[in-house]
C-alpha cells in the first residue's frame, strides 16, 4: 500500500529544442568624425582686355599727270629724196692665216695617230703592218707618218679650193675624203695574203682619214667668213 503522506511524483522534465534567446546586440561605437571646414572660394582672375588694333588709314592716291613723249622727228624733211646705199656683193672666203694654222695642226694630229697605230699594233700586239714604202724610208712607222702628213695637207688644200669655188664645200669635202679613206682602208687587202696584217693596216688608214676629216671640218667652221666680191 502506498503511503498517503508521501509526496506526489513529479512529471519528467522536458528539454526544449528551441534555441536560447540571444541578448540584443549593442550598437558598436562609431569613431568621431571631425567637422569638415567648408571650401574657401578662390578669386577668379579676370582676363585683361587687349587693345584693338586700328586699321591703317589709307591715303587716297594722288593722280600724277601723264607727260606725253615727244614725237620722233624724221631724219629727213618730207619730200626729200633719199639716196639708196649700195650693198657690196660678197662671196664665201676664209681667214687664210688661221685656216692654214689649223691645217698644220691637223697634219700633226694625223702623224701622231700613225705613230700610235704602229706602236700598238706592231710593237705591242706583234702584228706586222703592210706598208708600201713609196718614200724610201725603210720603216713602216716613218712611211705612215709621212703619208699621214701629206694626206692632211692635200685635204686642207682641197677644202680651201672647194670653199672658193663650190656652193656646198662641206658636203663635197665630206664625200671626197670619205671615199678616199675607204679606198685607203681596203688597199692593204691587195698587198698581202696575211689577212691579219692587212686588216690592221687598214684600221690605221681608216683612223687617220677620220681624224683628218673631223678636224678640218671644225677648222672650216671657225675660219669661214664672207669677203667682198671683186
Amino acid at each position: 500500500m502506498s503511503d498517503p503522506n508521501a509526496p506526489a511524483p513529479q512529471p519528467p522534465e522536458r528539454h526544449s529544442t528551441r534555441p536560447a534567446a540571444q541578448p540584443p546586440a549593442q550598437p558598436s561605437a562609431q569613431p568621431a568624425v571631425p567637422p569638415v571646414a567648408p571650401p574657401v572660394a578662390q578669386p577668379v582672375a579676370q582676363p585683361v582686355a587687349q587693345p584693338v588694333a586700328q586699321p591703317p588709314v589709307v591715303q587716297p592716291a594722288v593722280a600724277q599727270p601723264v607727260v606725253a613723249a615727244p614725237a620722233a622727228q624724221p631724219l629727213y624733211a618730207a619730200g626729200t629724196p633719199v639716196a639708196a646705199v649700195p650693198v657690196a656683193p660678197v662671196r664665201p672666203g676664209l681667214d687664210a692665216g688661221r685656216y692654214w694654222a689649223g691645217v698644220g695642226a691637223t697634219a700633226l694630229v694625223a702623224a701622231l695617230v700613225a705613230v700610235v697605230g704602229v706602236v700598238v699594233l706592231q710593237e705591242i700586239l706583234g702584228i706586222d703592218l703592210v706598208v708600201q714604202d713609196v718614200f724610201g724610208t725603210d720603216s713602216p712607222m716613218t712611211s705612215l707618218v709621212v703619208g699621214a702628213v701629206i694626206a692632211a695637207l692635200l685635204a686642207g688644200a682641197l677644202l680651201h679650193v672647194l670653199v672658193l669655188t663650190t656652193p656646198r664645200p662641206r658636203a663635197f669635202f665630206g664625200w671626197i675624203v670619205g671615199l678616199v679613206t675607204l679606198v685607203a682602208a681596203l688597199l692593204p687587202l691587195t698587198w698581202t695574203d696575211d689577212a691579219t696584217s692587212a686588216v690592221a693596216t687598214g684600221i690605221v688608214h681608216l683612223v687617220i682619214g677620220i681624224a683628218i676629216w673631223s678636224l678640218l671640218s671644225g677648222v672650216l667652221t671657225w675660219t669661214r667668213r664672207p669677203v667682198p666680191r671683186v
